[in-house]
């Protein structure tokens, strides 16, 4: 049985907000080793890893996430039964915004919350091409809004609506996130409500800082 595709990814979504050395500290690994697991690869020689069964067994016990599973998802044990997606029976084009949890995946809509095992991904790395193609982008370690549901974004707080009065659901961005996104966000809203992209400069600091902002 072949390793899962993207399963260093998938390491890191379960280690999710949890830092290297605490995982390290937990895991009795090193820190840099567990990076390299995510990353797939030794960044000294460049070299494709795989994690050995000992080290699936301390990385499942820092994570409180089944042994079996990461053995199966590795390619070390067969699995009788499973499914080819996490979301068989969900229309991404519906979802607002989705969490991946260690044990679990919740995706949210306009009025519900839908919950689905994570264990039914075989293809992580397909899972998060899937999303991209719908326009989900990663804004935070464990968070994907779809950008094209977005009608509100407060910049100050970081916060993104999915109703034009901001009474409704919404998330926050990381701070990296913001910054990384902020000129698509923007750009998707002005396009979504007709209105013209404008270029600005802030004069408060001793070098120009280019700004976008919304006219009618």
């Amino acid at each position: 049985m072949k390793q899962l595709e993207g399963f260093g990814k998938f390491l890191e979504v379960l280690r999710g907000k949890m830092s290297l050395r605490e995982a390290a500290n937990k895991s009795g690994l090193s820190h840099a080793y567990i990076r390299d697991l995510e990353l797939e690869r030794n960044r000294s020689t460049n070299d494709k890893i795989k994690p050995s069964p000992d080290t699936l067994k301390k990385l499942s016990e820092a994570y409180n996430f089944s042994y079996t599973d990461l053995m199966i998802k590795a390619g070390y044990l067969e699995k009788q039964r499973t499914k080819k997606s996490a979301t068989p029976d969900i229309d991404l084009k519906e979802i607002l915004f989705i969490e991946i949890e260690a044990k679990e995946i919740a995706y949210h809509t306009a009025t519900a919350k839908l919950m689905r095992n994570v264990n039914s991904l075989i293809d992580f790395s397909g899972f998060l091409d899937l999303l991209d193609e719908h326009m989900f982008k990663k804004m935070d370690t464990n968070l994907f809004v779809n950008i094209n549901h977005v009608q509100k974004y407060i910049e100050k707080e970081g916060k993104l609506f999915f109703d034009e009065q901001a009474q409704g659901k919404f998330v926050t961005l990381s701070a990296l996130r913001q910054k990384k996104y902020h000129s698509l966000i923007v750009q998707t809203l002005a396009s979504k409500n007709g209105t013209s992209l404008e270029y600005n400069y802030n004069r408060s600091s001793a070098k120009d800082s280019p700004l976008f902002f919304l006219k009618n």
